[in-house]
């Protein structure tokens, strides 16, 4: 359909929205009766609405996300070039959009118009706000609030001083643990941080920032505690962040501070954790929500009563047998807790339930302050549904993974979640705060501060793996091809919108659109994937134009990565550190990997073993049974597997309908091609054999890149599909897959079991084919096995071990 455009300004118009309007309401068979009629169509509704535009401007204000009569006020609208005139006035975009959960970011407001009168005020939610400012170019400023949650956050915009909120958006709040360190003041040397005031830890400390992020030539720098307050699990259990005192006043505001602690006076050390905010020293101490730069949140060692710069281990181990005794009186959280992948491998495949800890990361060099012998952990990515615990995961370089009874490296649960969990705002959701106060500090007491880790971790003791199960990984790549959940492989070249995974048991619905790779071959490709689970925020990946780059939408609204790659949206969680590379997890640890490789997607599905006997669709029944895989939607089952005409058939009986799509239509194209036309099209047939032909010029070339397993793949995308790129992509793809089949392949633990008393053990791998040595020490004699074996039914061999005193007759 044509877009007419008609001058600017309040006369601007679209009929784009006006004629699908009038063809959502006919019949389907009735929608296009010939191209003249939908062409005349538009003609009459361009009179029309043209007259109307005229005199009857429609806004945004008030409407964002709405689609109008006249035009629309929906994120969609900019593509299909039908917004109403005032769209980017009211529906604004703020640069930066994402900042720290601690709040004072100073954020501009795009394309809006404000003058030297108005008066901004900026709400979050619909009762935070703080006060904004119009700068020298006339723009709208917002500063951002302390916030007790991560995600997207509703913004609306006043300049009337708050009288009215006319202007809408939304703020990325983001845990200050994933922020870059170039959003926040870094403190220098952290080591010398976390131990002053333990024994022979003195001097001055010194922290940096980037002094753009503080608009002001002086600045006061300032400390502000947190602590959560009332009974656990009750309504009354609070968080608390407040400002304690000043370091220094009027300082220059020179991107670095340099100070000598002192214990601080009129009770502020009973504060032990907290963090230093930098800001403007106009304001007053300890205003809130101002423009500000801050550190993460950190043990407060430096300001701690002089009780502790004493005798730091006594005094740390008086606070750590007091939180021994809270623990016993708390609710046991690791009884619901995800058990851990057994190996590194498992747990870096295993991208729907587990993400890398950022404090212990192999691809930075496994820096791991607080596992040490670690090469790399994992964290669950969901808390636990009761207690919102966490669960954390280590691994040495070997890939095994380590125990806290065997290191103080190992891997350790948490009571809070590390990175929060929905509906935070209150403990223990609140992200970084809770497990500071719950699970760090209580480290610092028995571990760092003083050598009693056999206290910390009867209540933190690693879980093993023995309960753990490896999803079942299923792919679309190429022309495309698949392989199922339970390793079936076929191609299916239809030209649509198809499902891939469906599971109405857990709501999970995946489809998938193909598209010819270009207008002369009879073949397609994957061009775009949408997903949701139950409630959860529709997620789509798709290939941008000119195949360069993956394009992430939210309920159709496109996202930007350029500030942040992980995004906490609603039900479901976003990962895309690179435009190729893209990870979406749900609530019920089902992933989807999106990778770009030479133009081309590759979608991997990830399901829990949850979904055993629930999904349907074109990536097949997950049960372990390769022979019931590709069924029809009424169950029927393929009976021929080398029959392409039959797959074919197969797979075009999973094109999706207009009731059930989870696609964003924002062109002309996809409305033609999509929305408004049969969702298989059935007049598209592929090529469905190899051409064997040795004077094909890509023969030689053909013959180079594909070899060995899945070379069918390859050859069908060279000599099809006539391109050695994707030919080579695919093969990438297909050895990936057999890779992540690898990885996540179950093995067999014996779980991990004690020296004997007296003695002593070597070994800490407890994985088939472990071997422990077992010996005693001095003065003591050794009965059963000195050696143990963990065996293929997870047994370990020979009987117990003890260490006994000789008797007298053997001495």
């Amino acid at each position: 359909m044509p877009v007419i455009k008609k001058g600017q300004g309040l006369e601007t118009c679209r009929v784009h929205n006006l004629g699908t309007k009038f063809r959502e309401s006919q019949p389907r068979e009735q929608q296009f009766p010939s191209a003249m009629m939908d062409r005349f169509t538009v003609v009459i509704f361009v009179l029309l609405v043209s007259c109307i535009c005229r005199t009857l401007g429609q806004t945004c204000e008030g409407n964002c996300g709405k689609k109008l009569d006249l035009c629309s006020c929906h994120s969609t609208c900019p593509a299909l070039e039908i917004c109403c005139t005032d769209y980017r006035e009211y529906c604004v975009e703020i640069l930066p959009y994402s900042g720290s959960i601690l709040g004072g970011t100073d954020f501009i407001v795009l394309d809006a118009t404000f003058n030297d009168s108005s008066e901004i005020v900026c709400r979050f939610h619909d009762n935070i706000k703080t006060e904004g400012y119009v700068d020298e170019n006339s723009r709208g400023h917002c500063i951002s609030p302390l916030l007790y949650e991560t995600g997207w956050v509703p913004l609306s915009i006043s300049s009337d001083n708050g009288t009215t909120f006319d202007r809408t958006g939304a703020w990325l709040s983001v845990y200050t643990g994933k922020l870059d360190d170039k959003f926040k003041a870094i403190p220098v040397n952290s080591t010398k941080w976390q131990y002053y005031g333990t024994t022979d830890v003195r001097g001055n400390l010194e922290m940096t920032w980037n002094t753009s992020l503080v608009r002001a030539e002086r600045v006061n720098i300032e400390l502000w505690g947190y602590r959560e307050t009332g009974e656990p699990y009750t309504d009354s259990w609070l968080g608390e962040r407040a400002y304690l005192y000043s370091l220094a006043k009027d300082q220059p505001n020179s991107g670095s501070f340099s100070f000598l602690p002192k214990p601080a006076e009129n009770g502020f050390s009973s504060w032990e954790l907290g963090s230093l905010r930098i800001s403007p020293s106009i304001y007053p101490d300890g205003m809130r929500n101002v423009q500000a730069a801050w550190t993460e949140d950190h043990a407060l060692a430096w300001h701690l009563e002089e009780k502790f710069r004493q005798n730091s281990t006594v005094w740390a181990l008086d606070k750590c047998v007091a939180w021994d005794q809270l623990e016993n009186k708390l609710p046991n959280f690791l009884s619901e807790i995800i058990d851990c992948p057994c190996t590194l491998a498992q747990a870096r495949a295993d991208t729907g339930r587990f993400h890398t800890d950022y404090g212990c990361n192999i691809e930075k060099g496994s820096v791991c302050t607080y596992h040490p012998g670690c090469a790399h952990c994992v964290r669950a990515i969901q808390a636990s549904p009761k207690y919102a615990a966490g669960q954390q995961c280590c691994y040495d370089s070997t890939g095994a993974q380590v125990l806290t009874a065997d290191s103080t490296g190992g891997s350790s649960p948490d009571r809070a979640h590390d990175w929060g969990s929905p509906p935070f705002k209150k403990p223990p959701r609140i992200p970084g705060q809770s497990h500071w106060v719950y699970d760090v500090l209580s480290f610092y007491y028995c571990c760092l501060w003083s050598d009693n880790c056999h206290i910390y971790f009867k209540n933190r003791p690693s879980s093993d793996c023995r309960r753990y199960k490896s999803p079942s990984p299923a792919v679309v790549f190429g022309d495309p091809h698949f392989i199922t959940f339970d390793g079936v492989s076929y191609s299916f070249n239809g030209f649509g919108e198809y499902t891939l995974v469906t599971s109405f048991a857990k709501g999970l619905t995946i489809q998938g659109r193909t598209e010819p790779v270009n207008g002369t071959v009879k073949a397609t490709q994957l061009t775009s994937v949408a997903m949701q689970e139950t409630t959860s925020d529709i997620i789509e990946v798709r290939l941008v134009s000119g195949h360069n780059g993956l394009e992430v939408l939210q309920n159709q609204k496109t996202l930007s990565f350029s500030e942040q790659s992980w995004m906490d949206l609603h039900g479901v969680y976003v990962f895309s550190p690179t435009s190729s590379n893209v990870t979406v997890m749900f609530s019920s640890g089902a992933g989807v990997e999106v990778r770009l490789r030479e133009g081309t997607m590759t979608t991997t599905v990830l399901l829990p073993e949850e979904f055993k006997d629930t999904t349907m669709g074109l990536l097949g029944k997950m049960n372990g049974d390769p022979k019931d895989d590709l069924a029809l939607t009424n169950g029927e089952l393929v009976q021929n597997l080398t029959n392409p005409e039959e797959v074919f058939s197969f797979g075009a009986g999973w094109a999706i309908s207009n009731q059930s799509a989870l696609f964003t239509y924002d062109s002309e194209y996809l409305f033609d091609t999509f929305l408004y036309a049969p969702r298989h099209d059935a007049s598209f047939l592929p090529v469905f054999s190899i051409p064997e032909n040795p004077n094909d010029p890509l023969a030689n070339q053909t013959s180079e890149i594909c070899s060995g397993p899945g070379s069918q793949f390859c050859r069908y995308d060279i000599l099809v599909g006539r391109s050695p790129r994707m030919g080579n992509a695919s093969k990438i793809s297909y050895q990936s897959h057999i890779s992540l089949e690898e990885d996540l392949k179950p093995v067999i633990s014996c779980g991990r079991f004690s020296p004997p008393s007296n003695g002593k053990k070597e070994g800490t791998t407890y994985l088939q084919g472990a071997k422990v040595n077992l010996s005693c020490n001095e003065g003591f004699t050794l009965t059963g096995p000195t050696l143990r074996v963990c065996q293929w039914d997870g047994v370990w061999s020979g009987g117990d071990t003890n260490c006994v005193v000789p008797s007298m007759n053997t001495l």
